[in-house]
């Protein structure tokens, strides 16, 4: 869709808010792809566009956002206090891009006739509001009405988003300058599921590069622990992921967890959660060699307890395998186990998605994890296309899940979204009372810095008082991560030297 950010009084150019424009535009219009071009057209008969206008007056700036398909348009308008615009720069920006959020939220439902449930939020981290408006002393009621208010908010999505920062809240409490948490990724799996695109490689075709990956890892979690002790910081909460942890035998996981131990400053981890992921990578001696290392908490994640549904999204097992699984993580584990599902996949129904619940809470893990299916770029879904849920349907999957959970005990603790995301709604992590997984809430309010280990690996650098986050990443695949040792090494004096300075 075409694009015109006119030049007519904007505070900068008019090519600093294309970003702010075009999150709206994914939002609002998920198909179209933005254009921008050189010269302002006569007229929009019959054409499809977007024409955007800041225009100041003596007291007040008018945000003019104009939204035409067709033969329809609506013109959506949001006024400020033209002061405003003679802020400090961060400010005017935030203050800019929000009146043009607003504005193109107003037209463009107009337009499709209907209101969406994040209202105007773009943002992956939704919660950020309400915990920030309660840091501040608002109530749960006021912060939940600004997001009403303020972004459009759907009322459901609106209590969620509180009750989520509710926990968040109780979760800063209990943080530390002196600590960070700690990610180590394992970037390999069985198989390629049909709707991923993390970094992570199938382990039928990268076998020759586990071994040499554990090796490197161990030599990296040696590095970091001696950086940690030395500059007295400690890990609070821990999490293994990939990529599938439980693709390495029970011997590779032995010697990544016991370089874990010996070398980490883990003395005072109130958790360590390792993602066994796929059932068709769980075997008892990987299960006793966690529990030996005294892991809390695993994650097994069927996505769908429907096996037809798990062939189309390629999945080496069937839902049986699942349960099987299940059953000796109970044994090794006692129900602390996060179970992942997944709304929307493709063949999927609600009818299914009910049978999925029912078999899934008979299992009564600790924690239960329902994600909307979002349509990554890179994923076999994008690359082959393929029937795809309808947004109704997703909503229907969503508000069955949300029931039967609550009806069951569990609570909301923790969500987020994605781009591309069916209907634009949300994944949310649930839990039964006492069994809130603290790194998730860590790691996605982004309360503390999360150091990460391993390929593909991503550290957050988190400066609370300023409300900075630095990022740190490693190299993204195993065999360029064997061969950056320096990059490597540099990444991780930085980070542990950015945490140290922290605690002073």
């Amino acid at each position: 869709m075409r694009i015109w950010l006119t030049e007519y009084n904007w505070p900068w150019k008019p090519e600093k808010y294309r970003f702010p424009t075009e999150q709206m535009l994914l939002t609002l219009f998920p198909g179209e792809r933005p254009e921008y071009p050189e010269e302002l057209p006569g007229s929009l008969a019959g054409e499809k566009g977007i024409m955007i206008t800041l225009a100041r007056g003596p007291k007040l700036t008018n945000m003019s956002v104009l939204v035409k398909l067709e033969d329809r348009y609506q013109n959506g308008v949001v006024r400020f206090p033209s002061e405003k615009l003679d802020e400090p720069e961060e400010q005017v920006y935030h203050t800019v891009s929000h009146a043009l959020k607003q504005a193109f939220y107003k037209a463009g439902t107009a337009l499709l006739g209907h209101e969406l449930p994040w209202g105007s939020l773009t943002g992956v981290r939704p919660v950020k509001l309400p915990t920030k408006a309660m840091l501040a002393g608002k109530t749960a009621k006021q912060a939940e009405k600004e997001l009403r208010q303020e972004y459009h908010v759907s009322a459901p999505r609106a209590a969620l988003a509180v009750e989520c920062a509710k926990a968040a809240l109780s979760v800063n409490r209990t943080l530390s300058r002196d600590s960070l948490s700690l990610y180590i990724g394992i970037p390999f799996c069985p198989t390629r599921c049909a709707y991923c695109s993390f970094i992570s490689s199938d382990v039928k075709g990268s076998l020759a590069l586990v071994e040499p990956y554990v090796e490197g890892l161990c030599k990296e979690i040696e590095l970091a622990g001696r950086l940690l002790r030395a500059r007295g910081l400690h890990i609070t909460t821990a999490y293994m992921g990939g990529g599938t942890p439980t693709t390495l035998t029970a011997g590779q996981l032995d010697r990544v967890l016991s370089a874990a131990e010996h070398f980490l400053p883990m003395e005072k981890c109130a958790e360590f959660t390792v993602e066994a992921g796929r059932p068709d990578t769980i075997t008892a001696d990987k299960l006793e060699t966690l529990k030996n290392h005294g892991i809390h908490r695993i994650s097994i994640n069927p996505q769908t307890m429907e096996d037809d549904v798990l062939r189309t999204m390629g999945r080496a097992h069937t839902a049986a395998q699942i349960e099987e699984a299940m059953e000796l993580a109970d044994w090794h584990f006692g129900g602390m186990v996060n179970m992942d599902l997944i709304a929307g996949l493709p063949t999927d129904t609600t009818e299914g998605f009910g049978r999925t619940l029912d078999r899934v809470l008979a299992m009564d893990p600790a924690n239960i994890t329902v994600h909307t299916l979002a349509l990554k770029k890179g994923s076999r879904l994008i690359e082959e296309g393929g029937a795809l849920c309808a947004p109704g349907q997703v909503q229907a999957m969503l508000e069955l899940a949300s029931r039967r959970l609550r009806g069951a005990g569990y609570a909301p603790y923790y969500l987020y979204r994605q781009k591309y995301m069916s209907g634009s709604f949300e994944n949310v992590g649930w839990a039964k009372p006492g069994a809130v997984c603290a790194y998730n809430i860590v790691m996605m309010e982004e309360l503390q810095t999360v150091l990460s280990l391993g390929a593909g690996g991503v550290t957050k650098l988190v400066d609370p008082d300023r409300r900075k986050i630095l990022r740190l990443g490693n190299p993204k695949y195993p065999k360029e991560y064997l061969g950056a040792w320096d990059k490597i090494s540099a990444a991780k004096e930085a980070a542990t030297a950015f945490q140290a300075e922290l605690n002073q």
